[in-house]
């Protein structure tokens, strides 16, 4: 049984797919596979434990932990395990996780026999509200962060929350990192949400649907409008400039909504110094992540030389290096930001 079942569509034509929001929701999979389908490869981690039945043949696949098992070895581990087990194209591939596993079984799915179908369950609040909608799949290189992947998009994504009763509070806090972005753009649905106050760091069970439910429906339009990332769906990566930095730099140590949050506090400095945003707006970025209890500043201040050659890096830089920035009309890709503007506003922002 699901508790306040929610269903978000992702509209891309004929691969349209629902986004199934509720408690318990990840016993709705057998719903979602094709009749065609045989067996069913569920990759996961020990760490995640959510008991799946899809009433077909199934076996588990499991990944490493951490950002250290989202490479290419792991893509070809999965390969080469799915078959010898005689997994074919009629086929299809169960992602249950956050965001690592997600982005880990959509590559091997999209590249396994030239394409399987994948079905995502989303276990993490960050994979619920981001990293397991839209078809962004991909795996790190030493030289930076997802640079190599593939747009693959899965046949439903289910959110369950009941999954997030039992994850570590650093973890839900990382997905509160992801959450708060969607509050600077312009959608105005979260903005009207407001930021809740936290018990134990969580959000309680009414204010979390409410929130996943508007951040959902925030990707979902942008998908549907620009799947490949070619316009407004760039803005979805606001703060992941300098967020995807400190994960490299740090190798990691940060996880991925703590770095985001630190990046998007850095955005607003950048935006701040160019003109394109006031004080008060700097301090409404500041709100928003004290709201959700989120780092705004990286631990051990990191020197900018070492982070300059990272932003170059970053997969959004077509014209130099490129942020999405606030201003008056909103958040927009701003390329070619000069690196003196950037060091500038980095020294004020670890003040």
């Amino acid at each position: 049984m699901v508790n306040d079942l929610r269903i978000v569509d992702v509209e891309l034509g004929d691969r349209a797919y629902p986004v199934e929001i509720g408690s318990g929701v990840r016993h709705r999979l057998p719903a979602h596979l094709p009749e065609t389908a045989r067996r069913i490869a569920i990759v996961t981690q020990d760490s995640i434990g959510a008991d799946v039945d899809s009433g077909r043949t199934q076996k588990t696949f499991m990944i490493g932990q951490g950002e250290s098992a989202k490479v290419l070895a792991t893509i070809e581990s999965l390969c080469r395990q799915w078959a010898a087990w005689g997994l074919n194209r009629n086929d299809v591939v169960v992602g249950i996780g956050g965001g690592i596993v997600t982005d880990v079984a959509g590559f091997a799915a999209s590249v396994y026999h030239r394409g399987i179908p994948v079905i995502q369950i989303a276990t993490t609040l960050l994979g619920q509200i981001d990293a397991a909608i839209g078809g962004k799949t991909g795996v790190n290189l030493e030289e930076g962060k997802n640079l190599v992947g593939t747009y693959w998009q899965p046949l439903a994504v289910l959110c369950d929350l009941e999954a997030l009763d039992t994850l570590p509070a650093r973890h839900y806090r990382a997905g509160l990192g992801e959450l708060a972005k969607y509050h600077f753009l312009d959608d105005g649905s979260l903005n009207a949400l407001d930021t809740a106050s936290l018990e134990d760091g969580r959000l309680n069970a009414d204010a979390l649907a409410d929130r996943v439910e508007a951040s959902v429906r925030l990707k979902a339009a942008a998908v549907s409008a620009d799947e490949r990332e070619g316009g407004q769906r760039a803005l979805l990566n606001y703060g992941h400039t300098l967020g995807h930095a400190l994960e490299t730099y740090g190798n990691h140590d940060l996880l991925h909504g703590e770095a985001v949050a630190i990046g998007i506090a850095y955005a607003a400095e950048v935006a701040r110094t160019l003109g394109r945003i006031d004080d008060a707006r700097v301090d409404e970025h500041r709100r928003v992540l004290a709201g959700y209890d989120l780092p705004m500043r990286p631990p051990g201040s990191p020197p900018f030389d070492a982070l300059l050659p990272l932003l170059a890096r970053d997969k959004k830089a077509l014209e130099g290096i490129t942020f999405i920035l606030d201003g008056e009309a909103g958040c927009e890709v701003v390329t070619g930001v000069d690196p003196e503007v950037l060091t500038e506003s980095y020294r004020r922002f670890i003040r």
